[in-house]
């Protein structure tokens, strides 16, 4: 019997991939006396005039954007008296967004929301991100904004009352492109570097403004990660790239959880159709140029249905890999394989010979 509905919520996830890749959610936790707890304001006309000047400046900000505007902004205001981001973080826990800014957050502050962040990305697999201000947090989810003394008119502002801006880009820049040299034509002016300490601060895992003469644009759009692995290359650096494995990883995981855990025997033959559902999955986003064609496979994972196996106290020892894939492994579906994501140009050599 064939997984009619399986196959159907994928493709749709596919076929709906660089729609919803456009516009992601900006969440912003802010501190105001008024409209404590959780607000959504989708457009400027939303915001309430009885904010504080400085939050409202925040929020318009983050719905600025990049190519296209965030979907919707996500703030959650606490009161003016709160000496933490307790309630926020609970709330957040539950509630879907893509980019997290907190405006003004101390460096103190950051570090904690730092650990958060990579608690939600690893223990409880919700694949979001967060823009802070001068956090050298080596993690692909954490964007280290790094450029201080941002001059826009009269004013001048610190990275950490800027991450705002730089959240609401991320989120409104499709998945097809990367923010690389994206332009912010309000800022005036920011601290000029030379190329080489540019390389440096890149490489260290920040992302940077730069003027190049004409304008003020973002210097290459990386996350704070620096420490690769044989598990995070480093293609776990771009932004682009990451935003892509996680629009992968959450339709992958909400289309099994919704369609298959619980509603179907959890045979070797049923798995095998989840398999082809996924890989046509794949063969979607190919088509939409978001994966290389023909480099993207998934299977039953031998080694680690292997390791549960002998966990539950089968002996594993004389069974062959196809003796593996087929055992009983109760409610454990243990997938893997490579993906290959399309990434943007950013780095062209033109060599002309006259």
């Amino acid at each position: 019997m064939p997984l009619p509905k399986i196959n159907i919520l994928f493709q749709e996830a596919a076929n709906t991939a660089i729609l919803r890749g456009e516009r992601g959610i900006v969440a912003l936790i802010l501190k105001d006396s008024v409209h404590n707890g959780a607000n959504v304001y989708e457009t400027s006309s939303d915001i309430p005039a009885d904010l504080s000047t400085a939050n409202k400046e925040q929020l318009q900000l983050a719905l600025t954007g990049g190519v296209n505007p965030p979907l919707k902004l996500l703030v959650y205001i606490l009161p003016t008296t709160a000496e933490n981001y307790t309630d926020a973080q609970t709330y957040l826990e539950g509630s879907q967004w893509n980019y997290l800014a907190v405006p003004g957050i101390s460096s103190a502050d950051a570090a904690s929301m730092a650990t958060w962040l990579k608690g939600l990305r690893g223990t409880q697999n919700l694949r979001v991100k967060v823009v802070l201000p001068n956090a050298a947090a080596d993690h692909e989810g954490i964007i280290n904004f790094a450029t201080d003394s941002i001059v826009i008119g009269g004013s001048t502002y610190s990275a950490a009352n800027y991450c705002s801006r730089i959240a609401g880009i991320l989120a409104g820049n499709p998945l097809s492109i990367s923010s690389t040299f994206q332009v912010l034509s309000e800022v005036d002016d920011v601290p000029h570097l030379t190329n080489s300490q540019f390389d440096t601060a890149i490489d260290a895992g920040k992302l940077m403004l730069m003027n190049d003469g004409e304008k003020v644009k973002i210097a290459r759009a990386v996350n704070s990660l620096t420490t690769t692995t044989a598990d995070k290359g480093a293609a776990f650096k771009k932004i682009k790239l990451v935003d892509i494995m996680d629009m992968i990883y959450a339709d992958i995981k909400k289309t099994t959880n919704d369609a298959y855990i619980g509603k179907l025997p959890n045979t070797y033959d049923n798995k095998c159709l989840l398999i082809t559902a996924i890989r046509a999955y794949y063969e979607s986003l190919e088509n939409q140029q978001l994966l290389d064609r023909g480099k993207n496979s998934v299977d039953i994972d031998i080694a680690a249905q292997k390791t549960y196996l002998q966990s539950v106290g089968v002996d594993t020892s004389t069974m062959t890999d196809q003796q593996i894939k087929e055992a009983n492994t109760g409610d454990k579906i243990f997938l893997s394989g490579p993906i290959k994501i399309v990434d943007a140009i950013e780095d062209f050599e033109l060599k002309i010979s006259i």
